[in-house]
């Protein structure tokens, strides 16, 4: 291995579903020269399960196996897969499966270990299913809450990001009841921080950063809620006092066509799960993305779920992956180059 592919990061890319589209996106995302030149791709799951993959492709790519990190090639035409040999071969597309659902988890679960242990320097997944994945015996509502657990974090969250727009959540998988109940002046303040830092590593000098508001035009000064007025608002104050360039709370209903179609902000803030992922997949269902921010290491993924409807068909769209993979290695870089 020479000089200029060691300077490139290593990525953890976790196949996810066996019997979703995940073999198959893998497959294709790593078929394009381009991924070889931006980072080095070691994907963690089952080797015969992504040559199937590469078969039902017809991808002249060969599969290499390995036991251990260290042994990858890292060279275009051939894909290093840490092999768990944990997928039967007659394992049907398209369903819940209790034993994909386990693997899913163990993927996950070594690539964490090996970027806690700085073995590699970024994670990128594919989907998972979540009922396959509590069939498995391991009962999260989706990645970020594992990556958490398996991490031992606290202060994480949710970001998406489209060609067009990017947005990071206040809360995520809860009903919108309990939702409201999180939405508090220190929480708000600490994603608008993991905002800013995610944007500086990207290499946004002076990242400006919206924060929608929860309720209808924001509150209305507390005519329809009190939570913008009483916790939104102050966390904003507080940023911007610490130098940060926050605009908010901004009614829900604008603020989204002012950092996409006006180019007014680098970032939304939003405040619960439907309001950032409406507006992401609107503008960018087949090439948005999915990450985690605030753990020890970056997390990336597709934007999008197992799509069992076509798994095994050939036919899934790899952009997603492709965009997980190209911002995992950039910020992996920033990251590198911030220390």
């Amino acid at each position: 291995m020479n000089q200029e592919q060691q300077e490139k990061p290593v990525l953890a890319i976790t196949m996810g579903d066996a019997a979703g589209c995940g073999p198959e996106i893998i497959v294709k995302a790593l078929s394009d020269k381009g991924m070889y030149e931006i980072c080095r791709p070691l994907v963690f799951g089952d080797a015969k399960r992504l040559e199937l993959a590469a078969n039902i492709l017809k991808s002249p790519v060969t599969i290499v196996g390995l036991t251990k990190i260290n042994e990858g090639i890292f060279q275009h035409g051939k894909i290093d897969v840490l092999d768990f040999g944990n997928i039967s071969s007659d394992l049907p597309f398209g369903k819940v499966s209790p034993e994909a659902g386990h693997a899913a988890y163990q993927y996950i679960e070594s690539a964490v270990q090996a970027a806690m242990a700085h073995e590699v320097q970024a994670v990128v997944t594919a989907p998972i299913n979540k009922e396959a994945l509590h069939l498995g015996g391991h009962n999260f509502p989706g990645h970020t809450e594992i990556l958490g657990e398996l991490s031992n974090s606290n202060d994480y969250a949710m970001l998406l990001a489209s060609e067009t727009l990017r947005v990071i959540h206040v809360t995520t998988h809860v009903s919108m009841v309990q939702a409201a109940s999180m939405i508090k002046k220190d929480r708000v303040l600490r994603i608008i921080r993991l905002a800013d830092r995610t944007l500086r590593l990207l290499g946004i000098a002076e990242p400006r950063i919206a924060v929608a508001g929860f309720n209808a035009h924001a509150g209305e000064n507390g005519l329809f809620g009190r939570e913008d007025m009483d916790e939104i608002a102050p966390a904003v104050e507080e940023a911007r006092m610490a130098g940060m360039a926050v605009s908010g709370p901004i009614p829900p209903d604008t603020v989204f066509f002012r950092a996409a179609c006006r180019k007014e902000f680098d970032i939304v803030v939003v405040m619960y799960h439907d309001q950032g992922h409406i507006p992401i997949k609107l503008l960018g269902f087949d090439s948005g993305i999915n990450v985690t921010v605030g753990l020890p290491f970056l997390r990336s993924s597709v934007d999008h779920g197992t799509a069992f409807d076509i798994a095994g068909q050939g036919i899934a769209d790899d952009r997603s992956m492709k965009a997980a993979i190209e911002f995992a290695a950039r910020v992996a870089v920033g990251a590198c180059t911030a220390k």
